[in-house]
């Protein structure tokens, strides 16, 4: 029952509670899950530098490549290299065990990440990890102090230091929101920050789409529900005149 209770908790608790947890300011970020170019090259550079560690275990290959506009034997071909079928869940074949022993937890899953964290928290934080050497893998991250995870995207957006010191509350001008301080970059990767910064967006824009894949229809079916009450309304005005016009 207490495990019910506390999954019923993180369930209900606000996007921003999560967002907050270190106090670092977060950039604003604005999906477009109609843009299938952006969602595209979000879902290669997932396959490329997450899915080896994360799984997407709530998606379906085929639904993926049908939503993206990709053609069945080009997903097979570029996306599923684990022998699944097309109609198989997108899931991970790395050992919990094993990646407990690595990382301290076996990394999560990241089907719902948008929708528990927020595309504002993931944007910035895939984009603000920096050199540290006192970590195990040689980095930390703003947004998420003390993360196990490696900053697996070093090799587009190359290596970063933190020129901010003091409370990262205090990491913007509190009249106009402007930041105080930033990052260096020490080592170049193989992306401009510019390039690197629009793969973080396509990432994070595919993360968005995989949290809600109904999010399009979703919307088309309120506008013709809208348009039913709209239209509905009118005899149902009609009719309450008709009932109600001998009681007065």
């Amino acid at each position: 029952m207490k495990k019910q209770l506390i999954a019923l908790l993180f369930a209900v608790l606000p996007v921003s509670v999560f967002a907050a947890e270190s106090g670092y300011p977060l950039d604003h970020f604005e999906a477009n899950v109609a843009d299938q170019a952006s969602l595209q090259d979000g879902l290669k550079t997932y396959t490329n530098f997450c899915a080896g560690c994360h799984s997407t275990k709530f998606q379906r290959y085929e639904r993926v490549a049908d939503d993206l506009g990709i053609p069945h034997d080009l997903m097979r071909e570029n996306i599923v290299f684990d022998g699944s079928k097309i109609g198989d869940l997108m899931g991970n074949s790395m050992d919990a065990e094993e990646a407990k022993r690595w990382f301290g937890a076996a990394p999560p899953d990241l089907t719902l990440v948008a929708r528990v964290r927020g595309a504002d928290w993931l944007y910035t934080y895939l984009r603000t990890f920096y050199v540290d050497p006192k970590r195990p893998w040689g980095v930390n991250n703003k947004v998420f102090p003390d993360v196990g995870m490696p900053h697996v995207l070093a090799e587009l957006q190359g290596l970063q230091v933190d020129n901010c010191a003091g409370d990262s509350s205090q990491e913007r001008d509190n009249l106009t929101g402007d930041k105080l301080c930033g990052f260096d970059l020490v080592k170049k990767g193989i992306m401009t920050p510019a390039e690197y910064d629009q793969a973080v967006y396509n990432l994070v824009n595919y993360l968005v789409y995989a949290a809600e894949p109904m999010q399009l229809e979703r919307q088309r079916i309120g506008m013709w529900v809208l348009l039913f009450l709209l239209v509905l309304l009118v005899p149902a005005y009609l009719l309450k005149k008709e009932y109600w016009k001998d009681v007065h």
